[in-house]
C-alpha cells in the first residue's frame, strides 16, 4: 500500500482535482475564462511598470555618477569629449540598456533658476532614430551646469489599452537630470 494515497492531504487535493475534471457543466472553466484575461493583463502591466521604474532608477544612478565627473572637474581636466563622457555614463547602465541609445545633453546656465530641466522635443529621422543635436558644454569652474541623460526605452503595449509609451515607436523617454555648480578648480 502506498503511504501517499493514505495521507488525507493528498486525498483532498485529488478529490478537488477529480471534481474539477469531472464537472461537466463547464461553470468552472467559464468562470476562469472571465477572470483570466484581466488577471493576465494586470500581471503584464505590473511587470512592464516594474521594468520602467527599475530602468528609470538605474538611469538616475548613472546620472549621479556621471555628473560627479563634471562636478569634481575630472571631465574638464581630462578635456573629455562627449563620446568619452557618454562611455563613462554607460558603465553604470544595466546590460539590457544599450549605450548606443543613451543621449547626453550638458548645458550651462546663468543661474539655477535659468537652468532648463524640461522634457525636450524630439525629432526623428526617416529610420525613426532621434536626430536632435545635443549640447555638450563643459563649463569652467563654478558655472551652473545642467546635465541630462535620456534613454528611449522600448515598452510593450499591454492588453486592455495600458500603454506606458510617451514618445513615438512604442518607447518611453526616460530622463535623469542633474543641476549643479562644479567645484572651484584647485
Amino acid at each position: 500500500m502506498d503511504l501517499q494515497s493514505v495521507n488525507p492531504r493528498n486525498r483532498g487535493a485529488r478529490a478537488l482535482g477529480s471534481q474539477l475534471s469531472s464537472d461537466t457543466r463547464g461553470a468552472t472553466i467559464i468562470e476562469f475564462a472571465i477572470v483570466a484575461a484581466p488577471l493576465i493583463a494586470l500581471i503584464i502591466a505590473i511587470l512592464q511598470t516594474s521594468i520602467v521604474f527599475f530602468s528609470q532608477q538605474t538611469l538616475e544612478s548613472a546620472a549621479e555618477q556621471a555628473s560627479r565627473l563634471i562636478l569634481t572637474n575630472q571631465a574638464q581636466k581630462a578635456a573629455m569629449s562627449q563620446s568619452a563622457f557618454k562611455q563613462q555614463a554607460c558603465k553604470a547602465l544595466p546590460p539590457y540598456m544599450k549605450c548606443a541609445n543613451l543621449i547626453v545633453d550638458v548645458r550651462t546656465a546663468a543661474s539655477f533658476a535659468a537652468a532648463d530641466t524640461s522634457m525636450p522635443t524630439l525629432h526623428y529621422d526617416a529610420s525613426g532614430n532621434v536626430d536632435n543635436s545635443w549640447s555638450y558644454q563643459l563649463a569652467g569652474s563654478e558655472k551652473i551646469t545642467t546635465m541630462r541623460l535620456m534613454y528611449p526605452l522600448p515598452v510593450v503595449s499591454a492588453p486592455l489599452g495600458f500603454k506606458l509609451s510617451n514618445i513615438g515607436g512604442g518607447k518611453r523617454l526616460l530622463i535623469a537630470t542633474a543641476v549643479f555648480q562644479p567645484e572651484p578648480l584647485s
